[in-house]
């Protein structure tokens, strides 16, 4: 089969290449549009543009790629793959084209084209979990339902006067959540099963049920505090989410998977949601500027994140040992150096232009790695010659 059309066998291939293909591609051009040396024919206005395309473009097709892989495991059902699959793509893909060089005549299209994405994603994941009655993984789709409402009121500024920042924080929120839903899932998992594989005892890694139903609650609360713009209740509830999220952290004991890179940078990209939480109390009464959550939440979190995914699904779902590629260590690396720079440049502690530089290189020299050490893997066959 030829790569391209490879890359259709399973959502994971075109998405995970998708997603950190746009991760190079929109932080190269931004950094080179606010640095003044390009102009581009931007749909949204500039840094709607970047807001938009850093959380809904990059997270968007990382959501498509785990999700829709994922789902089939969960349900049992036959993957989505070939014509339908490129079609979905392509709606992804319009949207990024559009909003970068439609110009703002194409406003309107770049705007119906992006909201018509996570739609169809859940549409697909949902009929699979209605019909497997897999009633527990509605939580995930309920979450995406919401990150889809607050990237309309993005695009749309709904009808607040305010505009769209709420949104965008809200969208940051929800992102939260659905990563300690996730990594809540496999990360425990794939940390017992290590444990378990060496002989040791996978006990050591505990999740409290108490402990996940508050941690829970706390998230939808603190969205709500976001949305309403209360202070007082958003520095609260920013607290007790965090306070939260380290108490489970702590008893999945990260510390013990420090050789382990596949599995230390899911339990590192975590613990960036709790310092991204305190970072956003610190705004609400001492001033700190936004963009200190905002990052550490889009880069630490969610890049990392996505990067540890991304690097373990592919190995795993292609039939390959779950061996990291040479290189890749250096990527997790090169994330958490993009996340921690990008902090200092917003606390002035290092000058504006050499901080954005720094974090922007970083930043694409680690998805670049990604692309250079995994394309091979996601265009060809299976390694153990099943399907997909």
């Amino acid at each position: 089969m030829k790569p391209w059309r490879q890359l259709f066998a399973f959502p994971f291939r075109v998405f995970f290449v998708s997603a950190a293909a746009w991760a190079v591609l929109a932080v190269s051009l931004w950094a080179l549009q606010v640095s003044g040396l390009l102009s581009l024919p931007l749909a949204y206005p500039p840094f709607l543009w970047h807001r938009h395309e850093m959380l809904f473009g990059f997270l968007n097709p990382a959501i498509a790629g785990f999700l829709l892989t994922a789902v089939c495991v969960w349900t049992g059902t036959e993957r989505l793959h070939g014509p339908p699959l490129l079609l979905l793509w392509l709606v992804w893909l319009s949207g990024r084209v559009i909003a970068t060089w439609g110009g703002q005549d194409a406003a309107g299209w770049g705007i119906a084209i992006d909201l018509a994405f996570l739609p169809l994603v859940a549409l697909d994941a949902g009929r699979r979990i209605v019909g497997a009655r897999q009633w527990r993984q509605l939580v995930v789709l309920m979450v995406i339902a919401l990150l889809w409402l607050m990237q309309a009121g993005t695009l749309t500024r709904g009808p607040a006067i305010r505009g769209p920042a709420i949104y965008t924080d809200g969208a940051l929120i929800l992102a939260a959540a659905l990563m300690l839903i996730i990594g809540g899932r496999i990360t425990p998992t794939f940390s017992a099963n290590w444990l378990r594989g060496r002989g040791e005892d996978p006990t050591r890694v505990r999740t409290l049920f108490p402990l996940e139903l508050a941690l829970l609650t706390s998230l939808f609360l603190l969205l709500i505090a976001a949305l309403l713009e209360h202070a007082g209740a958003l520095t609260v509830m920013a607290i007790v989410t965090a306070l939260l999220t380290l108490a489970r952290l702590g008893l999945w004991r990260g510390w013990l998977f420090r050789r382990e890179p596949l599995l230390w940078i899911l339990h590192l990209s975590l613990l960036w949601i709790p310092a991204a939480l305190l970072l956003l109390a610190g705004h609400q009464v001492l001033g700190w500027p936004a963009t200190a959550w905002q990052h550490a939440l889009g880069i630490g979190a969610m890049g990392g994140l996505i990067l540890g995914v991304m690097t373990r699904v592919a190995l795993g779902h292609t039939g390959r040992p779950l061996q990291l590629p040479a290189g890749m260590v250096a990527a997790y690396g090169l994330i958490q150096v993009a996340a921690l720079v990008r902090l200092l440049t917003v606390f002035l502690v290092v000058p504006w232009q050499w901080g954005i530089g720094v974090s922007a290189i970083a930043w694409v020299a680690a998805f670049a790695l990604f692309l250079w050490r995994y394309l091979p893997v996601l265009w060809s066959p299976r390694a153990d010659g099943k399907p997909g």
